[in-house]
């Protein structure tokens, strides 16, 4: 649908151009950004330019669904969390996920958990994570689902079970032969560095044959394997089970912000405050903000 020019490596600045224009209006900007290695698109809207039509009604909204699409396809989100804009790829992962459905929100759920990966969020990570594998099973994906077990297999790597990562990690890798996905480049470094540990963990030879017992599983298998997984680590309670980020969200609780305000001071969406506080809740065995607030000023 879309046709773009591009330059440079990241982060990201997306150029659209205005009505009755086309990508060209931007080559001397592209230029520029790219002297400074940084990620420019030069768009052709749809019907405009080079690029096709857009198949339905013109309308800003059905405009923006489809630049919203496309430019997922092209990993601008991947690029923001790699040149270690955390905050601007939690915007767009949250927004993402309020708004896509099927294959694209499972993608979405999948890039939340690798921002909050880089945020020291382990426990909110493995819930997109698992909510991602439930739309991949729902859909019957295939692309993506190496991804995600991928990074369930750092968790668990980092949670002390190698043998559980390791067989993680080997269902990934037959679904990327199988169907010839390829992992991000910018992914790579980290997870060498992780198969590394779980093999010197292991020694080589178990390392093997749970590497063995991982790859002989088929997609379904292998996501039902993680999900199993998930129902039987640790589950954590109490206020030391708290995240960092919980915390956050408990200390403005506790000074009468609401929702919107604590998404505005944590720079998250609303969605993603609530989500905290469902957990906060759920850890500390509380029901309202007022047995919320009393629980707090009992730990400061």
């Amino acid at each position: 649908m879309f046709t773009l020019e591009r330059k440079g490596t990241e982060p990201a600045i997306v150029f659209v151009h205005g009505f009755l224009q086309s990508s060209v209006y931007w080559a001397p900007s592209l230029d520029r950004v790219a002297e400074h290695g940084i990620r420019g698109f030069a768009i052709d809207l749809p019907g405009f330019g080079a690029s096709a039509g857009l198949g339905g009604p013109y309308t800003m909204a059905g405009l923006a669904d489809a630049l919203a699409l496309q430019l997922d396809s092209w990993g601008v989100r991947q690029v923001a969390l790699a040149g270690g804009d955390l905050i601007g790829a939690r915007h767009w992962a949250d927004d993402a996920v309020s708004t896509t459905t099927g294959w694209w929100h499972m993608l979405a759920l999948t890039t939340g958990a690798r921002v909050a990966l880089a945020q020291g969020e382990p426990e909110q990570a493995e819930r997109d994570l698992h909510d991602a594998l439930v739309c991949g099973a729902d859909i019957g994906a295939r692309t993506g689902v190496a991804d995600i077990l991928e990074c369930l297999a750092d968790l668990s790597c980092d949670g002390g079970s190698a043998r559980e990562a390791t067989r993680l990690f080997g269902a990934a890798h037959a679904i990327r032969q199988r169907i010839g996905e390829v992992r991000f480049k910018i992914y790579d470094a980290d997870y060498e560095a992780t198969v590394e540990a779980v093999r010197n963990a292991l020694g080589d030879e178990d390392f093997q044959s749970a590497w063995a017992e991982g790859a002989a599983l088929s997609t379904e298998e292998a996501i039902a394997y993680a999900q199993r997984g998930r129902g039987e680590r640790k589950r954590t309670s109490g206020w030391g089970s708290l995240t960092p980020t919980e915390r956050d969200v408990v200390r403005l609780v506790s000074e009468g912000l609401a929702k919107k305000d604590i998404a505005t001071q944590l720079f998250v969406s609303p969605r993603t405050v609530q989500t905290h506080l469902t957990h906060v809740y759920t850890k500390l065995g509380l029901t309202s903000r007022v047995q919320l607030v009393q629980e707090a000023a009992c730990h400061t």
